[in-house]
C-alpha cells in the first residue's frame, strides 16, 4: 500500500483549484480544496461543518475562528479564517439564494445530509487523473500539503505536532513527507 503524498508543488495546488474554478466549474469542490489545505482538518471534520461554523448570522459577517471538537482527538481546535478562505467562503455563499444556519457547508444530494468521504475522495482523485498528476490527490494529501508547505516555510516540527494533534514527534515527521532531495539541500547549502 502506498502512503499518501502532500503536494508539494504550489504550481500543482494553484492548477488543482483552478481546476475548479475554469476547466470544471465547482465552487463546492474548489472551497473543500482550499479549506483542506489551509486547515489541516481532516476530512471527516471538514465535511461535518456547518455555516454556522464559520459564518455568524447574529452579526452578518463571517467568524474569525473556526472553532470545532475533533471527532478523531475529541480536542478542541480553534482555527484562524484566512483572508483568502473568507473570500473562498463569500464567493460560495454568494452563489446559493437561500444559507441556513444548520445547512451542511459541504453537501451530497440535499442541504441536510453532508457530502460523503468517498464522494469527496473520489471527486479529488478524478481531478488529479485529469491533470496528469504524478501522485494521485486525495483527502489526506491535503491535509498533508498543509504541513509540507509550513514545514518549507519554517515552521518547526514540534508546532506543526501541536497543529495536527499528533502523539509523537515521529508521526509528524512521517506525515510531512520530507524527501531524500530536501535533506541533501540542508546539506548542500549549509557551508560552515
Amino acid at each position: 500500500m502506498s502512503t499518501t503524498q502532500p503536494i508539494r508543488n504550489l504550481e500543482n495546488l494553484e492548477r488543482l483549484k483552478n481546476y475548479f474554478l475554469t476547466e470544471c466549474p465547482n465552487l463546492r469542490n474548489y472551497l473543500l480544496v482550499h479549506l483542506s489545505v489551509n486547515t489541516a482538518l481532516r476530512i471527516s471534520d471538514i465535511l461535518s461543518l456547518t455555516w454556522e461554523d464559520v459564518y455568524d448570522f447574529y452579526h452578518f459577517t463571517f467568524r474569525e475562528h473556526l472553532i470545532l471538537t475533533e471527532k478523531k482527538t475529541k480536542k478542541r481546535k480553534q482555527i484562524p479564517l484566512n483572508e483568502n478562505l473568507v473570500e473562498s467562503l463569500t464567493s460560495y455563499m454568494q452563489s446559493y439564494p437561500v444559507v441556513l444556519p444548520k445547512n451542511y457547508l459541504f453537501f451530497g444530494r440535499n442541504v441536510s445530509h453532508p457530502l460523503s468521504r468517498s464522494q469527496a475522495f473520489r471527486i479529488l482523485k478524478t481531478a488529479s487523473e485529469n491533470l496528469h498528476f504524478e501522485d494521485p490527490v486525495s483527502c489526506h494529501s491535503l491535509r498533508k500539503t498543509f504541513g509540507y508547505h509550513a514545514w518549507q516555510a519554517g515552521v518547526t516540527p514540534v508546532m506543526l505536532m501541536n497543529i495536527y494533534n499528533h502523539s509523537s514527534y515521529q508521526i509528524t515527521k512521517r506525515y510531512l513527507g520530507i524527501e531524500q532531495k530536501e535533506i541533501d539541500d540542508v546539506f548542500l547549502n549549509i557551508k560552515l
